[in-house]
């Protein structure tokens, strides 16, 4: 089968954007997650758009002290200084193991429920083909 050059192989289709992060010649890493502005509405669009987010924010977090830190503290509110804004009943927790390995889980939580459902988890994870 011929594809053309084109055409993505992606599972879920992006639009292409800038890096997540640049370095300057002061190696300051600035944090750049999203072109626009991004509101998710719904838990349907946050399967469908945060993983790639979530993604550049590991790849920040590996690089970026000062956006771990900011990140770590308060997940929510650094994406909205960056511009993502989750629906009020998704919550992010921020785990870092002792592997080094960091990993962002996403819970719903209805507003008059003790209970919060996993929506999904990303986590850095190294590999090595040969």
């Amino acid at each position: 089968m011929m594809t053309n050059k084109n055409q993505s192989t992606a599972l879920v289709p992006t639009p292409k954007l800038h890096a997540p992060a640049v370095i300057k010649s002061t190696q300051v890493a600035t944090v750049k997650l999203v072109d626009d502005k991004t509101v998710l509405e719904d838990k349907e669009e946050v399967r469908m758009k945060l993983p790639d987010i979530l993604g550049r924010v590991l790849a920040c977090i590996w690089i970026d002290p000062e956006f771990y830190h900011s990140f770590a503290n308060d997940p929510k509110i650094t994406l909205e200084k960056n511009g993502v804004f989750l629906p009020q009943d998704i919550y992010l927790d921020f785990e870092k193991s002792n592997s080094d390995r960091p990993k962002v889980v996403v819970y719903e939580k209805k507003k008059d429920s003790k209970f919060k459902l996993r929506v999904m988890y990303l986590q850095l994870v190294m590999m090595a083909g040969r």
